[in-house]
């Protein structure tokens, strides 16, 4: 069976996805198990590969980027679902839907684990569907009643932000500056330098950057870097691709994985810093599989 877009966003609410990923990590997924993601050039763009196996079920993502899509989109993908024991296909999901949904909601998993219980004010960098799926999650977590948006695009920026008000949340166009008073603070751009300066972030806020899997690309800066530990899904995938802990000169010593922060906490750490793996889909792919 395939399963559309709107079948995958359909059978994966926010919190249920929030839940699987928490109990995958609760009972002994180790996130440093699976193998790194595979980039293979193509002549129109490249292929992104993410295999994965845990409990009864393997899988494996398939994504396309090509950068030259007129009537296409510029990236295409699905995921494929199996029997861990037959490798015999199981389901095949959307997998631009259930990227979207699993890095809200790993994200949203990271946050109720780091921040206070009355964050309300969330700063929200980029105006793309990440930055929705992001307001909807850590809004299903936090009592978020303003939301800021700081984007380059205005039409965008508005757009969202009139989104925000629809949803029943104050919200308003704003400027980097504006992390001074964040509770929370979400990047999601594709921005290749430091969006804002960690020194003026509250002592309290904390950050999550999803922009970026690439090694010389960074939403944040190493004021932000260095607050203290810094939580990731995988210390070895962090270290391998995220250029936020690349550039700010972190080691294995300065990483929390998120198995680490979902079992035992991390009181100390602000920061999350996401690069999206395998697993995440895997999970997600196997609960929208069993609960059908």
């Amino acid at each position: 069976m395939i399963l559309t877009a709107n079948e995958v966003t359909a059978a994966l609410p926010v919190l249920d996805a929030i839940t699987a990923l928490r109990s995958a990590l609760e009972a002994g997924l180790d996130p440093e198990a699976g193998p790194p993601r595979t980039t293979a050039p193509l002549s129109a763009g490249h292929l992104l590969v993410m295999p994965a196996e845990w409990g009864r079920h393997a899988g494996v993502k398939v994504v396309s980027v090509a950068p030259g899509n007129v009537d296409l989109p510029r990236i295409q993908g699905h995921y494929l679902l199996l029997d861990a024991k037959t490798l015999a296909p199981l389901r095949i999901l959307d997998g631009i839907a259930l990227t979207a949904i699993r890095t809200a909601a790993v994200s949203a998993l990271a946050v109720d684990a780091l921040a206070p219980p009355g964050a309300a004010r969330l700063v929200v960098f980029g105006a793309g569907p990440q930055a929705y799926r992001h307001v909807t999650a850590l809004h299903a977590i936090r009592p978020v009643s303003e939301v800021i948006v700081v984007g380059r695009d205005p039409d965008r920026r508005q757009a969202l932000v009139s989104w925000c008000k629809e949803q029943g949340l104050a919200a308003r166009n704003g400027a980097p500056d504006d992390v001074a008073d964040a509770d929370l603070v979400v990047c999601a751009t594709t921005a290749r330098t430091p969006l804002f300066d960690g020194s003026a972030l509250p002592a309290q806020a904390v950050v999550v950057a999803v922009g970026s899997h690439e090694p010389d690309a960074a939403e944040l800066d190493r004021a932000t870097m260095t607050r203290g530990p810094v939580v990731v899904e995988a210390r070895s995938a962090a270290l391998r691709e995220a250029g936020d802990v690349i550039q700010a000169g972190l080691g294995e010593d300065d990483l929390v994985d998120l198995a680490t922060l979902v079992r035992d906490g991390c009181p100390d750490a602000t920061v999350f810093k996401s690069v999206g793996m395998a697993w995440e889909d895997l999970v997600l792919a196997a609960h929208v599989h069993e609960s059908a």
